[in-house]
């Protein structure tokens, strides 16, 4: 269907931004809350454990449901659009262009897993509110075993993703890709840290989006991408 070249890199590129966007419009409805927690005080010794995923026991269900699954069904998508970056990175050769696409495909296959086990998350925190002293124990234990498979999965994620922006700008600083070598400026680490400036400096509007910067940051390194390609 798609003879030229540069239509499926232009679709594909459109794609992984279409990815990023609905994996942020999930991070928004699972993470940007803020409820008065003075109105829930079987929450309130366990704030430290919670460490601000208390907020979500304000949250609706249509809101946690429809949050997690909105990254997780777009995945594919997500992964489909990696193609732009291969292709831009190709004329370096396959040993420059395939290892960062590859590890950004590894964390995106991760990140299915993280992104929708907030919607347990979110279900303990509302549980550890409703349920009585007594029983919040077994609730805490199992928050407690959540939290750390979390974090493995997340570190794993976290780093495929560091290797792969290494990578990435290496290759185009050294040139010969189809990017301009100022790109080797921008990957979805330096965005990420773009992004926490733009929210120290801004935390009133940053508000609004809180919980999605890693997908705002790779929202801004996928734009860049697909525009320098166009």
């Amino acid at each position: 269907m798609f003879t030229n070249p540069l239509t499926l890199v232009h679709l594909t590129g459109l794609l992984a931004i279409l990815g990023v966007l609905c994996y942020a419009i999930g991070d928004v409805l699972m993470l940007a809350m803020k409820a008065n927690i003075a109105d829930y005080p079987n929450l309130q010794p366990h704030l430290k454990l919670l460490s601000g995923t208390e907020h979500m026991v304000a949250l609706p269900w249509w809101r946690l449901a429809g949050g997690g699954l909105i990254g997780v069904l777009i995945t594919p998508v997500l992964v489909a659009g990696l193609w732009h970056l291969y292709y831009g990175l190709a004329p370096a050769g396959d040993g420059s262009a395939w290892p960062p696409v590859l590890l950004f495909a590894v964390g995106f296959i991760l990140a299915p897993f993280v992104h929708g086990s907030f919607i347990y998350l979110g279900e303990y925190v509302q549980a550890l509110n409703r349920v009585s002293p007594e029983a919040q124990a077994v609730i805490l234990g199992m928050f407690k075993r959540h939290k750390q498979v979390l974090a493995i999965s997340y570190g794993l994620l976290a780093l495929s993703i560091l290797i792969a922006s290494i990578w990435f700008s290496v290759v185009v600083g050294l040139g010969g890709t189809r990017f301009p070598q100022w790109l080797a400026a921008v990957n979805p680490i330096t965005a990420l840290v773009l992004w926490l400036v733009i929210r120290r400096l801004l935390p009133r509007l940053t508000a609004h989006v809180e919980g999605a910067g890693f997908n705002i940051a790779f929202l801004m390194f996928f734009a860049l991408t697909t525009i320098t390609l166009w």
